[in-house]
């Protein structure tokens, strides 16, 4: 069995990173004094095809482009029109502190530190 580090190595790199794997939707997670911060790029796409979920501890980006040209006279087509989703787990955080901006093909989602609550983890004794 080859692994991706075997015998092909960047033809497997190559052939797995297709559109709706890798190239879109690539994201930078960090921290400020107050807040954490999700940047997502998301280039060629308008604020009307993305949209943002908060569920069970998870905030849920998707964007969906649909292609109107009709024309079937490519040479080479390589843009990837459909969906696509990406999905951070952030925690239980009070879903009214979330709040996002669109702007350049960046989404920036910005929720307070004080609105994550802590997960109390504690250890059961075994009798």
């Amino acid at each position: 069995m080859l692994t991706r580090n075997g015998f092909f190595g960047d033809l497997w790199d190559d052939f797995m990173d297709t559109p709706r794997n890798n190239s879109l939707l690539k994201s930078d997670v960090y921290e400020d004094n107050d807040n954490y911060v999700i940047e997502v790029d998301i280039p060629g796409y308008n604020k009307e095809d993305v949209s943002i979920d908060y569920e069970n501890g998870y905030i849920i980006v998707t964007s969906v482009r649909t292609s109107n040209v009709t024309d079937d006279k490519y040479i080479r087509k390589e843009k990837y029109y459909g969906e696509y989703k990406r999905s951070f787990y952030v925690g239980e955080v009070d879903e009214n502190d979330i709040s996002a901006t669109f702007y350049n093909g960046v989404l920036k989602i910005i929720f307070p530190k004080s609105s994550v609550k802590q997960e109390h983890k504690r250890r059961i004794e075994i009798e």
